[in-house]
């Protein structure tokens, strides 16, 4: 149910929160669809498994950091959890019309979603804003650093907000390895199999070391390439240390034949 870099800034984030994110709405239409109406049967078909549940805080702020394979990450993970988990998704999702409007406001206000608008403004700021939102609550926060869905099963580089968030917030990381979602779930398809994924949670991450240096660019890439090391650990992917949207643009041009073009962000 959910990103190049200038000194002083972190590397911006594709989306922005608006305003009203984070607002802690829909925890009785959470706690239905997870122990009433999605969660026992999605529980009884796939039969996820989990690793690890106890470094997951039982009360307090953390942000979980995961990989993400597959649209069904943001299904699984928080389904094995106790607590809820705020992602972000998109607005369109808290803005339709209609019944099916009400229903997907409802839905993803209820399985603890943050809407987040595409369209223009300072994405990297606004996403931060709305993590500290959620955090100062006392919530998880779910991000995943490599911004979007990997395209082959690799781990990308990570986008260093996670690292900046959790040096404002000064909040633990659990690094999070999800395992068997894109066999589940694969790019264009809704379910492709009904395969038991894996959710691992590693030990929380303190980077408490750093305080007061979110707006040093190296120390936040030497934090998020710890994150992703630790989660790289967990999932047991191959790394590249490439960010996931300049690899799928690579590769879209290799399948088109289509001349690359050099942007100042790739050098």
């Amino acid at each position: 149910m959910t990103e190049p870099a200038q000194s002083p800034r972190f590397e911006p984030e594709p989306e922005r929160p608006v305003d009203d994110a984070g607002d802690g709405d829909g925890k009785g239409i959470y706690w239905v669809l997870k122990n009433v109406v999605v969660g026992p049967p999605v529980k009884r078909i796939f039969r996820p498994k989990v690793e690890g549940a106890e470094n997951i805080p039982d009360v307090g702020p953390a942000i979980i950091a995961s990989n993400h394979l597959s649209y069904a990450d943001w299904i699984f993970m928080p389904l094995v959890l106790r607590r809820r988990v705020t992602f972000v998704a998109k607005s369109d999702y808290f803005t339709g019309a209609g019944i099916k409007g009400r229903f997907q406001r409802g839905f993803f206000k209820g399985t603890g979603q943050v809407p987040i608008d595409r369209s223009g403004g300072s994405a990297s700021e606004g996403a931060i804003k709305a993590g500290l939102k959620v955090l100062e609550r006392g919530d998880l926060f779910g991000i995943y650093p490599e911004g979007t869905r990997s395209h082959d099963g690799k781990l990308y580089k990570g986008r260093t907000g996670v690292a900046r968030l959790a040096l404002e917030a000064k909040v633990p990381v659990i690094p999070c390895g999800v395992i068997g979602t894109d066999v589940v779930a694969p790019p264009g398809k809704v379910v492709a199999s009904f395969a038991s994924p894996t959710v691992k949670f590693g030990e929380p991450l303190d980077f408490s070391r750093y305080d007061g240096m979110e707006g040093d660019r190296l120390i936040l890439r030497a934090v998020t390439d710890e994150i992703m090391y630790k989660i790289m650990e967990l999932s047991g992917q191959e790394y590249v240390d490439m960010y996931a949207t300049k690899a799928k643009s690579l590769e879209g041009r290799a399948t088109t034949g289509a001349p690359k073009k050099v942007r100042k962000s790739d050098t």
